[in-house]
């Protein structure tokens, strides 16, 4: 008997309503495929998978269809015009929701614009550059990348990415240096954090992470998460008395909480 693969509907966790300032629409989904159906076609990439169902995924990279390898196209562009009026109900979301998001899509090449500790710095290449740095351009900051010309965007990228981990590396290092004064406990060691979950954590034996795209943000920001993480050096939970110690060095700080609260981690373009 021929099997026929059931719909599972998917998409990214979207907490719809918090930021602000990305594309206005997610770009064309990698793969070239798509298919003619209503008012305008519905442009897909398929990915073949070791599942049972077909899913389907809505984020930056435009739909995404996961489906096993003995499911025919056929059965799976009728998957996706059984479910259109879902997909571009769910894609006009993404659009609105990533408009409010605080970091658009990078544009990883001369001209392309990114957050640094919450203001707009401008990607220029710069072939004469000794180092990338940061320095005043007209009217605006620059970050001075020293590539070629004729750079590519991942080599782009991997240059602005690897100054942004230094950054990030000086200035939690200082923040922490600062904020920890005020505590009668030391963090063993610290490190950054890549992770797409959390923006920092502190270890029972007092080792602290704290993740590397901090550096997007403004200081108050940096600081509570900074301050967040010391705290648990004393307190390893969320009681009043961990909250009291998070007041004590850093009053005032229920704004830059409510904030980070706001800040969607796995949403960030870098």
């Amino acid at each position: 008997m021929k099997r026929t693969a059931p719909l599972q509907a998917q998409q990214l966790p979207l907490d719809f309503g918090e930021r602000a300032g990305a594309p206005s629409a997610p770009p064309a989904a990698r793969g070239g495929r798509h298919l003619s159906v209503g008012h305008d076609p519905i442009r897909y990439t398929l990915r073949r998978a070791r599942r049972r169902s077909i899913g389907f995924t809505i984020d930056d990279r435009g739909l995404t269809i996961a489906a096993p390898r003995w499911v025919s196209l056929a059965e799976i562009e009728a998957a996706i015009a059984e479910k259109q009026r879902w997909i571009r109900r769910k894609m006009t979301e993404w659009r609105e929701w990533r408009a409010r998001q605080p970091l658009p899509h990078v544009h990883f090449g001369d001209g392309g614009t990114l957050l640094l500790l919450g203001r707009t710095v401008t990607l220029r290449v710069r072939p004469a550059a000794e180092r990338t740095h940061l320095a005043d351009g007209a009217g605006d900051t620059e970050l001075r990348i020293a590539l070629p010309a004729q750079a590519g965007e991942s080599q782009v990228r991997d240059a602005v990415l690897s100054w942004l981990k230094a950054e990030a590396n000086r200035v939690l290092d200082g923040r922490l240096k600062l904020l920890a004064a005020g505590l009668d406990v030391r963090p063993r060691s610290w490190s950054l954090s890549s992770a797409r979950s959390q923006w920092g954590a502190c270890t029972q034996d007092g080792h602290i992470r704290l993740n590397w795209r901090l550096v997007h943000f403004s200081l108050p920001v940096i600081d509570y998460v900074v301050a967040h993480e010391l705290a648990h050096l004393k307190e390893m939970n969320h009681s009043p008395r961990f909250w009291q110690t998070v007041g004590e060095l850093l009053p005032g700080f229920e704004s830059a909480r409510d904030e980070v609260k706001k800040l969607d981690l796995a949403s960030l373009p870098i």
